[in-house]
């Protein structure tokens, strides 16, 4: 028997922006931002799409008892946007995508912007490059990456070059049950009408009837400019908005990265940001947003409360 299907309650317009050479895919939810509200953008993780949030978008609106007007890019060589004639994908390119695309959907004002992994460390940088944009900054599970010294470059960049030489891969699926299946199997707290559902998002037919991702499998590369701690630090320093951090409490974090990256080193980077609240979700892990979609809405209900023409305003709603 088939598993039943998760139903979105508010379904998104789906938009097409020409975005520095690409066609971004970007889903919108709702005409326009209800009065004493920003729009809310929400940036995917690595491997990821721009309907992950669908869940999010859900709970908010039944949490918040109003739809904010939400949009949700899919990164380029990611979802539906397209990807460039390129073997590597660059970390600054994300900036300008994002700042491109707040220009061309929110010229007027700053946005709120969340971001998971990899989309929020993208939005922890833009917070702090463009503070005039940024009303409220949410981070879900954005950890940067370990420190590095100029000692690792050689070995990293002899990385690099020998994977040009062999395309990467990523692997299809006979259906869209495989799919969910490997969901499911990845993160064991996500239920089984959702899996189906993100599914049918996460990747496409193929001429031979199987599964593929949507993903450019270029991104599996290694990068192979270094990860600098310290400009890190540097740039989260500049950021004037306020910063609302949230994790799951099964500790992946430390599973994942381990002694290569110890806690108390990213606690010390998340310390330079002046204005800052946390948030543990439990039970959940790394993808918050789909583990507690319903306490991540609470939350940020009281955290995005405010009118835009008084960026410290809070509504003060309890989680």
């Amino acid at each position: 028997m088939d598993t039943a299907c998760y139903t979105p309650r508010r379904l998104p317009a789906a938009e097409t922006v020409a975005l520095r050479g690409l066609r971004c895919h970007v889903r919108r939810w709702g005409d326009s931002a209800p009065a004493g509200t920003r729009p809310l953008v929400l940036l995917h993780g690595w491997m990821d799409c721009g309907a992950s949030f669908q869940f999010l978008v859900d709970a908010l609106a039944e949490a918040d008892g109003i739809e904010r007007q939400v949009f949700a890019p899919d990164w380029r060589g990611f979802g539906l946007t397209e990807a460039p004639p390129t073997d590597t994908y660059w970390f600054p390119d994300y900036l300008a995508d994002l700042d491109a695309l707040l220009d061309a959907l929110a010229p007027d004002g700053a946005v709120d912007l969340l971001g998971h992994s990899m989309g929020g460390n993208v939005a922890m940088s833009y917070a702090a490059l463009r503070p005039q944009r940024v009303r409220r900054l949410v981070n879900l599970e954005g950890y940067g990456l370990p420190a590095t010294t100029p000692e690792d470059a050689p070995a990293r960049l002899v990385q690099w070059l020998d994977e040009l030489k062999t395309p990467p891969l990523l692997r299809d699926y006979a259906d869209s049950a495989e799919v969910a299946a490997r969901l499911r199997k990845n993160n064991p707290l996500l239920p089984a009408d959702k899996a189906a559902w993100l599914a049918t998002q996460w990747s496409a037919p193929t001429p031979e009837g199987r599964r593929r991702l949507l993903a450019d499998s270029a991104h599996k590369r290694v990068n192979p400019v270094l990860y600098r701690r310290e400009e890190a630090v540097a740039t989260w320093r500049r950021i004037t908005s306020p910063l609302l951090f949230v994790e799951g409490d099964r500790g992946e974090f430390e599973t994942w990265w381990g002694h290569r990256y110890p806690r108390a080193d990213f606690e010390s980077r998340l310390a330079v940001v002046p204005r800052l609240e946390r948030e543990r979700l439990a039970p959940c892990g790394h993808m918050v947003h789909h583990d507690q979609p319903e306490a991540l809405a609470r939350r940020l209900v009281s955290f995005l409360g405010g009118s835009p023409a008084d960026p410290d305003a809070c509504l003060c709603t309890s989680a």
